[in-house]
């Protein structure tokens, strides 16, 4: 490959990304572009017509900390692809997770914040009112406006989840899945808010603060799952896969490999989640004499070429596996 080349190629720090994740990483920028191009539209339209209901202004707000994942993605996806520096030897990778710290922690107070809001107006019978405006010499309910804005809004974040979620996959990126997630269930959203409008209607005041508490549940629900995904990941846990369903394969598919040289008799390796990339390190009991530099050297080769994520490894040669460093009785990451 030329220097050109090199130089022109897409990286999170040094790990140089296959044209399946450069396409990928593409696709989602322009996603995101198109989420926040979309929450600046509902944002302004919700706003218009907010009324005195308090599920609409639950909705409202959910849609303006909606903004907060895309700009995380957007800011951090810069962020990682500087070199590594004498400073930040691993590179700027946590990026990322500080990215899905900050966005979680926001939605977590705020949906605290929302629920008490709406639990003191149930709690009080304040009767919200909506009024109406004059069309043409006819008097229009503001409601029928309230659910009209809560049906446009609905449909399109739903397809913009389901892009973002395979593209997340792709990417290993846990910010991108955690707008996904979000963008899926903003549907649930639109219909509580158009359900308490509807009973603000029918005369059924409490309906409303009903609809708030369910969409504040849902932003303090999103909120606490994804800040203690983030900051168990700040904190080393066991490398995950995308949506945290499981532990990463590649950690048994590293340890396979390697126990299945001639010259090993054993292996276990420890994963670092660094955000997009992994840092592994893994422990080699040599069956043998100490392997030679070039069977280590291609020992790691082939370990790389397991997975793009893998490109930051080393290989420690050791008289016996060291149970200080990898706790738990399997291998496949830390435990």
């Amino acid at each position: 490959m030329t220097a050109v080349e090199n130089r022109s190629a897409v990286r999170f720090g040094h790990t140089e990304l296959p044209t399946e994740q450069q396409a990928a990483l593409r696709k989602a920028v322009t996603f995101e572009w198109l989420t926040i191009g979309f929450l600046a539209v509902s944002t302004v339209l919700v706003f218009a017509v907010l009324g005195n209901s308090q599920a609409m202004k639950a909705a409202w707000i959910e849609d303006v900390l909606s903004f907060l994942p895309p700009v995380s993605f957007l800011l951090a996806a810069r962020v990682i692809r500087k070199r590594p520096t004498e400073e930040h030897p691993y590179g700027f990778h946590r990026a990322v997770g500080i990215a899905h710290v900050v966005a979680a922690v926001a939605l977590t107070v705020m949906g605290a914040y929302l629920i008490v809001d709406s639990a003191m107006g149930l709690l009080t019978a304040e009767h919200p009112t909506i009024g109406g405006f004059n069309f043409f010499g006819q008097t229009i309910w503001l409601g029928w406006l309230m659910i009209a804005a809560m049906i446009l809004t609905a449909g399109p974040p739903i397809y913009l989840g389901h892009v973002k979620m395979k593209l997340a996959e792709k990417l290993h990126d846990k910010v991108l899945y955690a707008d996904a997630d979000m963008n899926k269930a903003d549907w649930m959203t639109a219909a509580a808010a158009a359900v308490g409008v509807a009973g603000i209607g029918l005369g059924w005041w409490w309906a409303d603060y009903a609809a708030a508490l369910i969409i504040s549940g849902s932003i303090l629900h999103d909120g606490i799952r994804n800040t203690r995904a983030a900051i168990s990941a700040l904190m080393d846990k066991r490398a995950r896969t995308y949506d945290d369903a499981e532990p990463h394969p590649v950690g048994r598919q590293l340890d396979e490999y390697l126990q299945g040289l001639d010259w090993v008799d054993t292996a276990q390796s420890r994963i670092r989640d660094e955000g997009h990339v992994f840092h592994v390190e893994s422990f080699i009991v040599p069956a043998g004499p100490m392997p030679r530099v070039e069977q280590l050297e291609a020992a790691r080769k082939a370990c790389i070429a397991l997975d793009w994520k893998v490109q930051d490894m080393v290989l420690v040669p050791v008289a016996e596996l060291p149970s200080e460093y990898l706790p738990g009785p399997t291998s496949g990451g830390e435990r």
